[in-house]
């Protein structure tokens, strides 16, 4: 079961720019809950509402696109993203 984080301001859709944003480096945490969640096959009205803290039942269109546009942006950070939380080392 997924357990409520700490932070729950989300915005209603995660960024899409082609690098980490300082939005995404403040939720790396929340992105890895949504990956696990998905992993674990969590029904996305509880992990919208546990974990980013929108309730399904008063706003499902909100829930829903937030937790897609999210979920999405943990997937690109899985893929791609990451390189950018690490600097490459530099040759001499």
């Amino acid at each position: 079961m997924v357990s409520p984080l700490p932070d729950p301001e989300v915005a209603d859709e995660a960024p899409s720019e082609p690098y980490l944003t300082p939005y995404d480096n403040k939720r790396v945490a929340t992105y890895m809950w949504l990956l696990d969640a998905e992993y674990d096959g969590e029904d996305w009205r509880v992990v919208a509402k546990t974990v980013l803290h929108i309730d399904p039942d008063k706003e499902p269109e909100r829930a829903h696109r937030a937790w897609v546009t999210h979920l999405e942006r943990a997937r690109w950070i899985l893929k791609e993203g990451y390189k950018f939380l690490f600097p490459s080392p530099t040759t001499h």
